[in-house]
């Protein structure tokens, strides 16, 4: 059985922040692994593309607040910039439908 990969060792060198910041990093970049590994088969970031990460914060965040999807970007972000990529990501906030709004007849 292969040895589970360490996102504690991997994000080391970029995290920074107080101890809850970089639980938080670390916490939310191994469920963005676990979720890519379920999906693609991809194990570890190094087989990632900036696709699976779009996929990531479009699919399985779809209907959380602006918020997480926040704090999750910002994980994001710390994974490529540990890469050593040149992605780019932006919070894309879904516009208001007007659903709470009452009905015009």
């Amino acid at each position: 059985m292969s040895k589970a990969f360490d996102m504690e060792m991997f994000l080391g060198g970029v995290l920074t922040g107080s101890h809850a910041t970089q639980q938080r990093h670390l916490r939310q970049a191994r469920i963005i692994s676990a979720e890519i590994a379920a999906r693609w088969r991809r194990e570890t970031p190094w087989s990632w593309q900036r696709k699976h990460l779009i996929w990531f914060m479009d699919h399985r965040l779809a209907g959380r607040s602006e918020a997480t999807r926040y704090y999750y970007l910002l994980t994001v972000r710390l994974l490529a910039q540990r890469l050593q990529t040149s992605w780019t990501f932006n919070l894309y906030v879904a516009p208001d439908t007007g659903s709470n709004q009452p009905k015009s007849n």
